[in-house]
C-alpha cells in the first residue's frame, strides 16, 4: 500500500468515526497564518434567502460544451469562479454572488455538464462524470472567457473539482475555497471498503451502480434530489419555492447520464476517456494545493466528509480553516451565504 493509500484509508476512516459515532459537529484544523479582513464596507449583508434570482443567463463555447452561466458584478473586477455541487445548482450562490460584486468582484457561476442549460456541442461526446472531466470544463470554461487567474471556489462535486484545478493548474488560481476540504480522489482510493456505517453513508452510490438504480433517478429524480437536500442539510429549512427555483436545472437531458457516471466511475464501475488518463493518473498521488486556501465546514453536514485534521498537510501554503455553526449543513454557499462571500474575500487577501 502506498503512502497515498494509507493517508486515504486513514482519512476515511476518520470521516467514518466523525460520522457515525460523533455526529456532524467537527472541529477546526488548525489555521496556517491569520486571514487578511476586508474592510467591513466591502461586503455587503448576505442573508440566505434575501434574493429570488439571477440575471439573464449566458452561453460560451468551451471545449466539450455550451456553457450556461451568470455574471455577476463588474467586467474589471477580479474574476472568481463559483462551481456548485451534486444535486444542486447555480442558485447556491444567488445570495453569495451579490455580496461578492458590491466588494468589486466579477463572478462567474456556470452550470456544470449535465445541468441547466449546458449542452454538448457533439451528440458523440461521452456523457462522462469523473472528476478529470468536470476540471477540464472550469480549465476551458476560463480559457473561453480569456481569464488568466481567478478565485475559485465551491462545495461538493464543485468543491473537487476547485481542488484540482488549484492543484495542477496553480497558475490559473489566485486563491482556493472549498467546502469540506481536499476531496481529490482515485479509483484505487475508492476500492478500499469502510465500516459498515460509513459505508451507509454512501447508499446512493451503490443504488446507482444497478440498473434499478439508474431508472430509479431517472423516473424520480426531484423526489431524489429533495431527499438528498433535506438529509446532507438536516437543519436546513429550505422552502417549497427555493427548490422550485433549482429543480429545472435537472431536467437537462445528460443530467441523470453525467450523474450515474460518476458514481460508476468512481468505483471502477464505468471506463473513463483515456484522453484523461495523464490527468487522473496526477489526481491519484493525492497532489498537494500550494496556493492560498480557505477550507470550510458546516457544523451540521449531514453528507459523507472528511475531518479537517485529516487533509490539513495537503495544503501548503497560507491555509486556514473555518467551522461554521448554527446549524449549517452540506449545501454551505446558500445556507451561510455570508460566511462564503467572507472566506472568498479573505483568501484574495492571504
Amino acid at each position: 500500500m502506498t503512502e497515498q493509500e494509507r493517508w486515504t484509508r486513514r482519512n476515511w476512516m476518520k470521516t467514518a468515526a466523525a460520522l457515525v459515532l460523533s455526529g456532524p459537529a467537527l472541529h477546526a484544523a488548525a489555521a496556517a497564518g491569520q486571514s487578511a479582513t476586508a474592510p467591513s464596507d466591502t461586503l455587503s449583508t448576505a442573508t440566505g434567502g434575501s434574493k429570488t434570482s439571477f440575471a439573464p443567463l449566458k452561453q460560451v463555447a468551451a471545449g466539450d460544451l455550451n456553457i450556461a452561466y451568470v455574471e455577476v458584478g463588474p467586467s474589471n473586477g477580479r474574476p472568481v469562479l463559483l462551481l456548485h455541487g451534486w444535486p444542486y445548482d447555480i442558485h447556491s450562490y444567488v445570495d453569495v454572488a451579490p455580496a461578492l460584486a458590491s466588494a468589486g468582484y466579477r463572478v462567474l457561476i456556470p452550470y456544470l455538464r449535465g445541468y441547466g442549460a449546458t449542452r454538448f456541442i457533439s451528440d458523440t461526446t461521452p456523457r462522462n462524470g469523473q472528476q478529470a472531466a468536470l476540471a477540464v470544463d472550469a480549465l476551458e470554461f476560463l480559457n473561453a472567457l480569456k481569464i488568466e487567474t481567478a478565485l475559485v471556489a465551491g462545495y461538493d462535486w464543485g468543491a473537487r473539482t476547485a481542488c484540482i484545478l488549484a492543484a495542477l493548474w496553480p497558475e490559473r488560481c489566485k486563491g482556493l475555497v472549498s467546502v469540506s476540504g481536499y476531496l481529490i480522489g482515485s479509483q484505487q482510493a475508492n476500492a478500499m471498503p469502510l465500516p459498515p456505517k460509513a459505508e451507509l453513508q454512501w447508499w446512493y452510490q451503490f443504488y446507482f451502480t444497478t440498473e434499478r438504480g439508474r431508472e430509479g433517478y431517472a423516473r424520480y429524480t426531484r423526489d431524489f434530489v429533495r431527499l438528498i437536500w433535506e438529509l446532507a442539510s438536516p437543519r436546513w429549512q429550505f422552502g417549497d419555492d427555493t427548490f422550485a427555483r433549482s429543480a429545472p436545472a435537472f431536467e437537462n437531458p445528460d443530467h441523470v447520464a453525467i450523474s450515474i457516471h460518476n458514481y460508476r466511475w468512481r468505483l471502477n464501475l464505468s471506463a473513463g476517456e483515456a484522453r484523461f488518463d495523464e490527468t487522473e493518473r496526477k489526481l491519484a498521488a493525492f497532489p498537494t494545493i500550494g496556493v492560498p486556501t480557505i477550507t470550510m465546514e458546516g457544523d451540521a453536514n449531514g453528507a459523507p466528509h472528511p475531518e479537517p485534521a485529516s487533509y490539513a498537510k495537503k495544503f501548503t501554503g497560507r491555509y486556514e480553516h473555518r467551522l461554521i455553526t448554527g446549524g449549517i449543513g452540506h449545501n454551505l454557499p446558500q445556507e451561510a451565504p455570508q460566511a462564503f462571500a467572507r472566506a472568498v474575500i479573505d483568501v484574495d487577501g492571504f
